[in-house]
């Protein structure tokens, strides 16, 4: 496959409110640091350059997190930088992405990916997309990457494959293939557990890789109206046009997910495994798998002095006057500290954080700290 026809999309217009106080709705947590000093948005680009040429990386944000987008890429050519006039869900986004892409190559291949995820091994990780873009290629197939469980975990939806291809064309790949069976909605704990313990099932990890015509054929297939749009904005050359065009057409799109309108009915899905190390840091908790904890299990990013403390999760996110954060008697708690707000939670309720933050999107007192 020739390298100017390999294109990546990077999703990253979501809000990320499980993140507060540090992720905001201009700056959610595709556009924060947690782990690193660079944002996760950052990390996603600097993974994917090595394999597609810059002018092949397209990024799709919302209009309110436009500039930081832009400011966070430099090197990333404006004209590669597109913010959605509102959300409409990830279905919405891969229309989008497809006229992009479909305007520029028609023999494009391109994988679309969040833009919040962590990935341990950065080499295995491109390996697995090059060999997903390379089956992408050569069959009329859409390709998503699963992740093997290691837990039963609820917060995922998951894919049942079945059955490995062996076939001379995957055969020639380092990557391991599945047929897809179906996707499976996010299930209860008592499923789960059975997921995990049968074996054929992977978690969706939100990454698809498909051709221009495969994909732009599935949403002709099944969602005509959709297909419509498409065929209208790739065929809009002006970049002041198109940014017309959607905010007058974008708001009337149906709301809906790519795993909804696209691949729980199309016609022939392959499973990539994915062994390189994920997650996608859903929520506090989840950073705890990151970071080092002490004696009495605390997980810090700061100073800390605790007295009879365990299991917490401490984040000082602020940007001057660092002072320690002092815990007496405080167990299995999220507290984390911002420059202009201070959060404490319980691990066990970490998911009621969004409604925190819808609380305070009410309240006139806290609408700047959204």
């Amino acid at each position: 496959m020739n390298k100017k026809d390999r294109y990546i999309v990077i999703m990253a217009g979501g809000r990320g409110e499980r993140f507060w106080p540090v992720s905001r709705e201009n700056q959610p947590k595709q556009l924060i640091s947690l782990l690193s000093n660079r944002s996760f948005l950052q990390q996603t680009f600097d993974r994917v350059k090595p394999i597609v040429p810059l002018e092949n990386i397209i990024v799709i944000t919302n209009s309110l997190q436009l500039s930081e987008v832009r400011k966070q890429l430099p090197d990333l050519p404006r004209k590669n930088i597109f913010g959605e006039p509102c959300g409409r869900d990830t279905c919405a986004a891969v229309a989008l992405s497809t006229a992009i892409v479909g305007a520029r190559s028609e023999n494009a291949v391109m994988a679309v990916l969040p833009a919040d995820h962590f990935i341990a091994s950065e080499a295995k990780f491109r390996s697995v997309l090059l060999d997903s873009m390379r089956f992408a290629k050569s069959e009329i197939a859409l390709v998503t990457i699963g992740i093997k469980p290691e837990e039963p975990a609820t917060g995922y939806g998951y894919i049942q494959v079945d059955g490995e291809i062996r076939d001379s064309k995957s055969q020639s790949l380092k990557s391991t293939f599945f047929n897809v069976k179906r996707f499976v909605e996010k299930p209860d704990l008592y499923k789960a557990k059975r997921y995990l313990k049968n074996g054929g099932y992977r978690w969706n990890a939100g990454m698809f890789i498909w051709s221009y015509s495969s994909i732009s054929g599935e949403i002709k297939r099944q969602q005509p109206k959709l297909y419509a749009a498409v065929d209208r904005w790739l065929s809009i050359t002006s970049l002041s046009k198109l940014n017309a065009t959607l905010s007058a057409e974008y708001p009337k799109l149906n709301k809906i997910s790519v795993d909804y309108a696209i691949m729980e009915n199309a016609e022939n899905i392959v499973c990539a495994d994915g062994s390189f190390g994920w997650d996608d840091l859903g929520s506090w908790p989840a950073l705890a798998r990151h970071i080092k904890s002490d004696d009495n299990g605390n997980c810090s990013i700061g100073d800390i002095v605790q007295v009879d403390s365990s299991n917490n999760i401490i984040f000082d996110a602020r940007t001057c006057n660092h002072k320690p954060i002092a815990l007496v008697g405080i167990n299995d708690a999220i507290v984390v500290q911002s420059d202009d707000a201070t959060m404490i939670a319980a691990k066990s309720e970490s998911q009621k954080i969004k409604q925190l933050v819808s609380k305070l999107s009410k309240d006139r007192r806290f609408k700047h700290l959204i």
